[in-house]
């Protein structure tokens, strides 16, 4: 008669393994770190602005007949009776980069609105209880609204180079170009959704921007060199990052003396700390 006594090793590894499995079942799943969710965030929500212009190019269209009369009569004219020193350039060529800077922040200035709107709609609360994280949420925004901004700055570019606007067309120049108009408009979107964080209001928001887009861009060098300004004006152009954006395209687009590492780390820093200041005012937003 052959004894069983063996077989009771087994059981008690089966038991073993099934409350291994047991225990795997009723631990939660550990969540995703934010900086592996933060490339997807970013990535969806720029397709979701491509999509939507792809639907909808009235926005594209419309906002590209501001810059073209900034060109086609102001920088004309001014090209003429040459007022303003430009460094041997026509003054076409040389506020070019300035339009191209000025079309891309005045899309991201109020971008916020659309963060409002979510709110409204019940959308932002539902992003709130994903796991992704606030800042990643805000990444992905601002670098959507950097997107939207660069089609409009290539739109840009085609209406200037049609004006006869002597620009580059080196693919590694182009490149820079779109690095540059990405981080400004991420900090200029961020700033919106920032103010939007405190005021709370889509109306107060579009009034606080519309303030604003102007100073900032008669306070940077987009129209004319720092050097021409007066004293207190060279000062706020220092801490406007407009004013570094539109030194990196000049120097980019048209080749005149720029001081692009310390442009982009600027605009780098700016776009970090706008990030930063938006996320932590995202959950009052919501409220």
């Amino acid at each position: 008669m052959k004894s069983e006594a063996p077989a009771a090793p087994h059981a008690a590894s089966a038991d073993r393994a099934l409350g291994k499995d047991t225990a795997l079942l009723l631990t939660p799943p550990v969540p995703r770190a934010g900086w592996r969710l933060l490339p997807a965030r970013v990535l969806a929500m720029c397709t979701v602005e491509l999509q939507k212009l792809r639907h909808d190019r009235t926005e594209l269209y419309t906002r590209a007949v501001q810059p073209a009369l900034w060109l086609l009569i102001f920088g004309q004219t001014f090209t003429r009776i040459r007022a303003i020193p430009t460094g041997g350039i026509p003054y076409i060529d040389y506020m070019a980069p300035g339009i191209i800077a000025q079309s891309a922040m005045f899309i991201a200035i109020f971008y916020g609105i659309q963060i409002i709107w979510e709110r409204d709609a019940g959308i932002l609360n539902k992003l709130l209880v994903t796991p992704t994280p606030r800042s990643a949420l805000i990444t992905g925004k601002a670098f959507a609204a950097g997107v939207k901004s660069l089609v409009q700055a290539i739109v840009v570019i085609v209406i200037a180079a049609l004006l006869g606007v002597a620009l580059t067309w080196n693919p590694l120049k182009l490149l820079g170009v779109a690095l540059a108009v990405i981080l400004a408009s991420v900090f200029f979107s961020c700033l919106s959704m920032t103010i939007a964080g405190i005021v709370l209001s889509r109306d107060r928001l579009m009034g606080f921007g519309q303030a604003i887009t102007m100073p900032l861009f008669f306070g940077s060098n987009a129209l004319y060199p720092v050097s021409v300004m007066p004293g207190w004006l060279q000062a706020v152009s220092k801490v406007n990052p407009l004013s570094y954006q539109v030194d990196a395209l000049r120097g980019l687009l048209l080749g005149t003396p720029s001081h692009l590492g310390a442009d982009f780390g600027v605009l780098a820093i700016a776009a970090a700390l706008g990030i930063t200041a938006a996320s932590s005012l995202l959950g009052r937003l919501a409220r």
